[in-house]
């Protein structure tokens, strides 16, 4: 039966639904330190149809740190429910033990001590051997759905536009993917791509301008386990405002409930048993979505890198969240009989790097993709004395490393760093490689502006992107963190509506106040405006870490997050 823990967190009736929680492998592991494969795979089938999720990996093919968030704010409804609960919060309402693996897995607490002790987690290879053990089990009941930001977000995927990720991930053999980032290759790199997938690129949402009708294909059904299968893709409805619009001006997006809900109709009609909905809105999106959007019975959502170790239902349609960067594949086991979700079983599965064996295939296909790139992929640039992260949703210390090269190769008063969650984390004592500086820049609109900005105009920026964090509506919300400030410090309410959420503007060098009409020389990266001139990110953060060669980033207390 459903946890006591779930019911509360839906916050509705369940209806018809009832939930088997597969959570008794983590628990078990909760009071032991050594982990085998075997205790991360194991599984007790459930039902008549798996659905495998992977989402978010921004081309990240290798073993990796990842640190999740210490501040996740949520506000209005979902202010201190999932996936806005962080560190010992977090443990708490899961029952995770400190100091277990999935603390250090699904949580920012102690994380430098646990990630020497547990190590790296993902890799393609992992996840490969994750994938095969799942199809052995289940056979023919099994869909394997991508939910998309796969082919953007490293060296190897920049040099060969997404060419590695395509040819890796077809070797996964997913059955559908949608998208996001895939769409900053450019339209006709990314209509070059989907013409030669060997699986369904799903986009419900997005249209052809000129014609004002669906681009790609947005619904595809499948046969598992007797199960007439639906699944619908929905893009990331934002992308024209969150990511440059010139480079796919035939397309329009948005979120287009009508649409949605005319397909989910449609989908019933052609007999669906199932309806999944293969997600790029972000979190709090879709548990708007699913709230108003009737027939869907599972929303693999993505594009916010949450990880939950639980379904959240919002009344019957389950709300799977498998984190990003390779770290996890979602398992949900679905009994499906007489149309209707009778039952399920759901597992998180960490890909413990160290634990999970790579799979021969994979590996070698990865060395491979690898090949031409691994001398200046290895290539040391520095090396760091403190860790380095990015996710949370204020300055994470990679962007402050990112802030102060702009500052110094750029010689400006106030750095900007874009609010992305994508790029891996690196601990104290680890060189800087070509590598790791890529895997937190990597992207085809990388060039460093250098601009003048009034004190008033750098509030509004704040202001802006403070809404599209903080609106207390989902729908108005584009993912991703707070722009990292370098040189400058702030307080943010986030309670309060915009144009009111920041005060106390200082240029930290003078601890001066950062007064309206001055002019200061801003320095920041991924300006979604067509033209912009300057040096690749990349470039100028290598240049910086030449001449500092060890770099030590003091706790960052420039942002204060004070309350109404």
């Amino acid at each position: 039966m459903i946890s006591r823990r779930e019911f509360l967190q839906a916050s509705v009736a369940l209806g018809a639904i009832l939930g088997t929680q597969a959570g008794s492998t983590w628990q078990s592991l909760a009071a032991q330190q050594a982990l085998t494969q075997d205790d991360l795979l194991g599984f007790e089938d459930f039902g008549n149809v798996t659905l495998a999720h992977i989402t978010d990996i921004h081309a990240q093919v290798m073993p990796l740190y990842f640190r999740e968030p210490s501040i996740n704010l949520g506000v209005g409804e979902v202010a201190g429910k999932p996936p806005h609960v962080t560190g010992a919060d977090f443990l708490d309402l899961y029952n995770l033990e400190p100091g277990s693996p999935h603390a250090y897995a699904l949580s920012s607490d102690d994380f430098v001590a646990l990630a020497r002790a547990y190590g790296r987690m993902g890799g393609l290879d992992r996840i490969a051997t994750v994938l095969k053990s799942i199809r052995a089990s289940r056979g023919d009941r099994m869909l394997l759905l991508d939910g998309g930001d796969t082919w953007q977000g490293s060296y190897v995927s920049t040099q060969t536009q997404g060419a590695d990720m395509v040819e890796l991930m077809n070797a996964l053999a997913p059955d559908a993917m949608t998208s996001h980032w895939e769409f900053t290759l450019g339209e006709e790199r990314v209509q070059e791509i989907v013409e030669t997938l060997p699986f369904a690129f799903l986009g419900s949402n997005i249209f052809d301008k000129e014609w004002d009708e669906p681009a790609f294909e947005h619904t595809k059904m499948f046969e598992r386990g007797g199960v007439r299968i639906a699944v619908i893709g929905q893009a990331f409805p934002y992308l024209p405002i969150a990511n440059p619009g010139w480079m796919f001006p035939s397309y329009s997006f948005g979120i287009r409930e009508e649409t949605l809900q005319e397909n989910v109709d449609a989908a019933r009609e052609d007999g669906a048993d199932l309806v999944v909905l293969l997600s790029h809105n972000g979190f709090d999106v879709d548990r708007k979505l699913a709230g108003r959007v009737t027939g869907i019975d599972v929303v693999l959502t993505a594009h916010t890198h949450d990880a939950l170790p639980e379904p959240v239902l919002v009344g019957q349609t389950l709300l799977i969240a498998s984190g990003s960067n390779g770290k996890f594949v979602s398992r949900l086991d679905l009994d499906v009989r007489d149309g209707a979700v009778k039952g399920y079983r759901y597992g998180l599965i960490p890909v413990f790097s160290d634990v999970i064996a790579p799979d021969a295939d994979m590996a070698a296909l990865i060395a491979k993709t690898r090949a031409p790139h691994e001398a200046e992929l290895s290539k040391v640039l520095g090396q760091t004395e403190s860790l380095l992260y990015r996710r949370g949703n204020f300055n994470g210390t990679f962007d402050d490393l990112i802030c102060q090269a702009l500052l110094k190769q750029r010689d400006a008063d106030i750095a900007l760093s874009p609010g992305f969650r994508w790029g891996p984390s690196l601990l104290p004592g680890q060189d800087i490689t070509v590598e790791d500086v890529h895997n937190a820049t990597a992207m085809s609109y990388p060039a460093v502006y250098r601009i003048e900005m009034t004190g008033s105009f750098l509030k509004e920026v704040l202001e802006d992107v403070a809404d599209n964090l903080f609106n207390p509506d989902p729908y108005y919300q584009q993912g991703g963190d707070m722009v990292r400030v370098g040189g400058m410090g702030y307080s943010i309410d986030v309670a309060k509506p915009i144009g009111s959420r920041i005060s106390d503007m200082t240029i930290l060098k003078d601890n001066a106040a950062i007064e309206p009409e001055k002019t200061y020389t801003v320095a920041g990266w991924a300006s979604v405006n067509e033209g912009t001139e300057g040096p690749a990110v990349w470039d100028v953060v290598s240049d910086y870490l030449a001449e500092e060669k060890v770099v030590r980033l003091e706790p960052n207390r420039s942002v204060k997050v004070v309350a109404s």
